[in-house]
């Protein structure tokens, strides 16, 4: 599990900082009501999507669970942050007009009691806005590096907590329907073939470290003959859907 606290300085950067954040409040934006009211960022990290969230008459506020992370969306949302628990938000029951919940789910076990939470603190007909299937945002049509990592990916790769149907099962029992879904990319994380081949060799993809040494071998070999060593390919394409109550 990665240490949020540890991370917080340098994670913007790691994950495609301006570029993503933008990328993915503008999605957010899209399914969110063009009404005043509260939104509620759940796990809102350094607050970098939070912040352009902003819209006339909306009243932002974050919550996370990680000091460091806070620390820094403190200094882009002052005032607005709020050190808790995704399992046992601080707020008022009906208090918030919409939840957002940007790439939360997936890292969670039971994603289950947070979205709970999220429904007990929405007001009537709030909405909530999430990602969902985050796992399957790296298999990029088209994409020749995506077609090779591919086999590897879903045979060892974690499945993540976070699948549409899943949700949206739990949803119809707790009187949420889905109604709006879009996607967008996450800018400046297309790697390239050489990028990718650093990263195997460091130890650091999870999945590539579970798999038989023999096939990862074949994986890099495959991934050297590939053209365009150094130009990064197609950007993961991340999913959001819109709750509504």
């Amino acid at each position: 599990m990665i240490d949020y606290d540890d991370e917080a300085r340098t994670y913007d950067e790691s994950r495609g900082g301006e570029q993503r954040a933008r990328a993915a409040a503008e999605a957010v934006q899209r399914l969110l009501p063009d009404t005043p009211g509260t939104v509620l960022d759940l796990g809102c990290g350094t607050g970098i999507v939070t912040r352009h969230l902003q819209h006339p008459g909306r009243r932002l506020l974050g919550v996370d669970r990680s000091g460091g992370m806070l620390a820094l969306a403190a200094q882009r949302l002052p005032g607005a942050v709020v050190l808790g628990d995704g399992a046992r938000l601080p707020f008022r029951t009906g208090s918030i007009d919409a939840v957002v919940s940007v790439w939360l789910l997936h890292l969670l076990a039971e994603p289950l009691a947070v979205l709970a939470e999220a429904r007990r603190c929405l007001a009537p007909g709030g909405r909530l806005v999430t990602t969902v299937d985050k796992d399957d945002a790296y298999f990029v049509p088209d994409s020749d590096l995506a077609a090779l990592t591919a086999p590897l990916r879903r045979e060892h790769a974690d499945r993540a907590s976070d699948s549409t149907d899943r949700i949206t099962t739990w949803a119809a029992g707790h009187g949420l329907q889905q109604v709006a879904e879009t996607s967008f990319p996450g800018r400046g994380q297309g790697r390239s073939p050489r990028a990718w081949l650093k990263t195997i060799r460091a130890g650091r993809i999870p999945w590539c470290n579970q798999a038989e040494p023999g096939r990862v071998a074949e994986l890099c070999r495959r991934l050297e003959d590939l053209p365009g060593q150094d130009q990064a390919r197609p950007d993961p394409l991340y999913r959001l859907i819109a709750l509504q109550a």
